[in-house]
């Protein structure tokens, strides 16, 4: 099948898809995972056919019903202006409108970003998933409806008819987007296509009042009303920590009580609770560490303090300062020196980049990585380390708001060169790694046919590189692990690895950094990673 050529204006046509997705044009994986593939696009049901509009690419990551009359779409039409002209205001958008501004009028359309897109590559090279679609989508409508003259020009300029297939298609692709930005990290000016797509989102957000289920109403209002984006409440944290007490001593013989509500320690801890109910084995290897270092620390119980997810970031700054705001409070009420954050890559972005554009100064609370607090424990002697004891093959996963937001690039691979003799390098990696495919939320929206899409395309190349790291020892005989040090991550390789039967065919296990370490303990007589699938 010839896939046909989608221009800028094409997206406000109203046809049955703008984009028809080939699975033979998807980039190859290598065998045994080339023949046979997955079913790639499950059908959707005549009834969501008709009820919801998936003629972006066949996916619904949002499901936008559509309107029942002219006056209904032309409301959402005047929304959508108002929502642009404050999208390009200083009043309402001080956090990212200079960047924003930037990326808008500087792109040289060198389609250098292009290249670098996980996505775009994946899919065989999409039009709709280029980075530079969408953001030349919203440039010729703020052009055309913004800027003073702007109708006259945006027509020069080859103007986008604002109707409801417009505003459909364009909720729905700014959910093509992972927002690793690695776009941005390529381009020789600076330019942000990650940033468009999320102040994009943003617009409908705020606006419209448009976005996912799974982040908004499941995700930030869940969380700020019991304290958990999973469903976890204070008194169900506690039974959970005494549970993994127990855990902790029987797998290993160490005994000892979580600190929770300590007030005057040096670090307030903050988990992703999705940690204690999906990977308990992580926060209790975090309790292994710090007790053996002799590290000051303690966990809150405070509403929202022991949850480290924010959701907001991905799609809303007024919902990601709401949450950021209990943490620090979380924080001040213990008087600790420093809040450490665990193995949660959004976590890391919201928490100790993007607040510090929705607080004052004065308001913060000093923040670190758990990877450079742990490198220090490891590299300065504080635990006594067997890396034999790890003699299986390893490969680390970067995650994207880890290494391209914050730089943290060494304290993982310095800490992998000590415990993991058989330590080997995806290609590219660091600040040039591939997303999981899981960013900006992925991992959790589980709507319709969306997971489909999000482990067919999104995570296709994280797929490939993990594959080819391991390319020599892909006998399933052969135990290996992925090191993916950030909850969100695991959530979306947990899926993939399901999709493509990883375990059974390939032997790769996933799982966090501290488990390693905690493996390599040699005060510790039984293995602390079990070779079986979670």
């Amino acid at each position: 099948m010839k896939r046909k050529k989608v221009k800028i204006g094409d997206i406000s046509k109203d046809t049955e898809k703008l984009a028809e997705l080939n699975p033979a044009e998807y980039i190859k994986l290598p065998p045994p995972f080339d023949n046979p593939e997955p079913a790639p696009v499950p059908e959707l049901t005549e009834e969501q056919k008709k009820k919801f509009d998936a003629s972006l690419d066949g996916y619904l990551a949002l499901g936008l019903t559509r309107p029942q009359s002219k006056e209904e779409e032309e409301e959402m039409v005047k929304k959508f202006i108002s929502g642009l002209k404050k999208l390009m205001s200083e009043d309402d958008n001080w956090t990212f409108l200079q960047p924003l501004m930037l990326s808008i009028e500087y792109c040289a359309r060198c389609q250098t970003c292009s290249e670098a897109c996980p996505v775009f590559t994946a899919s065989g090279r999409e039009e709709i998933y280029r980075p530079t679609y969408r953001a030349e989508v919203l440039r010729r409508l703020y052009h055309q409806y913004i800027k003073p003259g702007g109708k006259l020009l945006g027509k020069l300029k080859g103007g986008i008819e604002l109707n409801w297939t417009t505003i459909s298609r364009l909720a729905e692709l700014a959910y093509r987007c992972t927002l690793c930005r690695r776009c941005a990290s390529v381009c020789p000016i600076g330019v942000d296509n990650g940033l468009i797509a999320h102040e994009i989102r943003k617009l409908f957000s705020q606006e419209l009042g448009i976005a996912p289920k799974d982040l908004h109403e499941q995700g930030t209002v869940q969380h700020l009303r019991i304290g958990s984006s999973t469903g976890m409440t204070p008194v169900a944290l506690k039974d959970n920590i005494e549970f993994m007490e127990e855990e902790v001593e029987e797998r290993t013989g160490m005994k000892f009580n979580w600190p929770v509500d300590k007030e005057g320690a040096d670090i307030l801890l903050i988990h992703n609770a999705g940690e204690f109910l999906a990977w308990p084995e992580n926060p209790e290897a975090f309790a292994i560490i710090l007790e053996a270092a002799g590290i000051s620390y303690t966990l809150s119980s405070d509403l929202l303090g022991y949850d480290a997810v924010n959701y907001g970031l991905w799609y809303d700054d007024i919902q990601l300062a709401r949450v950021a705001h209990k943490h620090v409070e979380a924080a001040k009420k213990l008087k600790v020196n420093k809040i450490v954050l665990g193995e949660c890559g959004h976590s890391h972005k919201a928490l100790a980049v993007v607040a510090d554009r929705v607080f004052s100064g004065g308001d913060l609370v000093p923040r670190e990585s758990c990877l450079t607090l742990l490198e220090d424990i490891v590299k300065n002697g504080k635990l006594k380390l067997d890396p034999q004891r790890n003699d299986f093959p390893v490969t680390l996963h970067d995650p994207c708001n880890i290494v391209r937001s914050m730089g943290i690039v060494k304290p993982q691979r310095e800490i992998l060169r000590i415990i993991a003799p058989k330590f080997r390098e995806m290609e590219p990696h660091g600040v040039d790694n591939y997303c999981c495919g899981g960013g900006s939320g992925f991992a959790i929206m589980q709507s319709m046919n969306f997971p489909d899409w999000r482990s067919s395309i999104a995570g296709r190349m994280k797929l490939k590189q993990i594959l080819d790291a391991f390319e020599d020892e892909l006998d399933p005989s052969i135990h290996k692990y992925l090191c993916a040090p950030c909850s969100n991550c695991k959530g979306q390789i947990r899926d993939l690895f399901n999709y493509y039967n990883v375990w059974e065919k390939a032997g790769i296990l996933y799982g966090g950094l501290v488990e390693l370490i905690v493996n390599a303990m040699t005060d510790i007589e039984e293995p602390f990673i079990k070779w079986e699938w979670m």
